[in-house]
């Protein structure tokens, strides 16, 4: 017996290693001899670098950075040695978990330590960035990104602006002459799981402004000036690229990324399963059990689940979810590859007491699925 174990982190609770681990436990009391392969996974959010590392026995490296509001923060970013590829998690230098919630400020926080980690990964010799850029505190476009490998930003009077996303309405100048060149020679891939244009109402700042700190008349304010940041750049490149599909990515991170760096954009599932083996590890399996904290209708957009059921299908491998929630419309999913899905809950519980208790009730989840499996396989 052959079970793939390869499921997301549960938020507040477990990283996805540790979500792996209660699992194969569970698993491991009724099937001491089976063979359980962890891979955790993620889809282009907190998370997907450790995931990423944990799977393909990369160097874990660190960075002092600029945070957000400009606080200094130690940030961890992976090096694949033998692809030379860097795999940079926007939310270690520019996360909105580094910002508490009543500080969280959508005109002012600044992309600029993602951009330092960008640096250190060139100076590594990096010839493939993989950028995830889920659970940003920014909303400046990737203006603050692009402002440490080099970039000017300047008023009107030839002075740099201010870094966030509002001051972008200032901008009168880019000055890209001292961008770091080497930027052109490596291969950009940004690991995102939306598809929102930069600017209007389906934009960064529609979108994802409120949940950054910013109020109704700064979201307002906030798509303005990224929209007067968008028309500098086409100016500048001769080319307008602010309705790409994932350009609202992180605040506009994806915008940068895209106009700058020529990045190409893939789902973050897909680029965690490509790095860690995913596809291999399925040939020959019995089952999948993969999970999320929340599994519900928006899990077709390209979370977790979804994307490791794709792997599985094309070996008709059955796919199990464990999650910490079923939410509306997650019977969907079973149309897209899902075999069966369970709650971990063994009875009323509070929030809290389910994230304490998380690694015991997967735990037990687990058991009480290969108990059934091996219950139907004797009939």
């Amino acid at each position: 017996m052959k079970v793939v174990i390869a499921p997301d982190s549960f938020k507040d609770s477990l990283d996805a290693a540790g979500v792996a681990d209660a699992i194969a436990k569970g698993l491991g009391e009724v099937w001491p001899a089976a063979q359980l392969v962890k891979c955790p996974m993620a889809d282009g959010g907190e998370g997907t670098m450790e995931a990423i590392l944990a799977a393909s026995e990369g160097e874990l490296r660190r960075q002092s950075v600029r945070g957000p509001l400009g606080q200094t923060v130690l940030a961890g970013w992976g090096w694949l040695p033998e692809s030379r590829t860097a795999v940079i998690e926007m939310a270690q230098a520019s996360g909105i978990q580094l910002v508490p919630s009543g500080q969280r400020d959508a005109c002012r926080s600044s992309s600029w330590g993602t951009g330092e980690l960008i640096g250190a990964a060139l100076a590594a010799g990096a010839q493939r960035i993989v950028l995830a850029i889920g659970g940003s505190a920014t909303n400046d476009g990737g203006s603050g990104m692009l402002r440490a490998l080099g970039m000017r930003l300047l008023d009107a009077h030839g002075h740099a602006l201010e870094e966030g996303g509002l001051d972008l309405a200032r901008l009168a100048r880019i000055d890209a002459s001292g961008l770091d060149p080497r930027l052109a020679e490596v291969q950009v891939e940004v690991a995102a799981d939306v598809d929102n244009p930069l600017c209007g109402a389906n934009g960064a700042s529609a979108i994802f402004g409120p949940q950054k700190g910013a109020n109704p008349e700064q979201v307002q304010a906030l798509d303005q000036a990224l929209g007067h940041f968008a028309d500098h750049c086409a100016q500048l490149l001769g080319e307008d690229v602010r309705e790409y599909p994932g350009c609202g990515a992180a605040g506009g991170m994806g915008f940068a990324a895209k106009a700058f760096m020529g990045a190409r954009f893939r789902p973050g599932v897909e680029v965690v399963a490509e790095l860690a083996g995913l596809d291999a590890l399925m040939r020959d399996a019995d089952l999948v059990i993969t999970g999320e904290g929340r599994f519900d209708a928006q899990t077709l957009r390209g979370k977790t689940p979804m994307g490791v059921a794709r792997v599985a299908k094309r070996h008709a491998v059955p796919v199990v979810v464990l999650a910490g929630t079923l939410g509306d419309g997650y019977q969907q999913l079973y149309a897209h590859g899902i075999d069966a899905a369970f709650a971990l809950a063994s009875g009323p519980m509070t929030l809290q007491q389910a994230c304490a208790n998380a690694a015991q009730l997967l735990q037990h989840r687990a058991a009480d699925i290969a108990r059934l499996w091996q219950s139907a396989s004797r009939k």
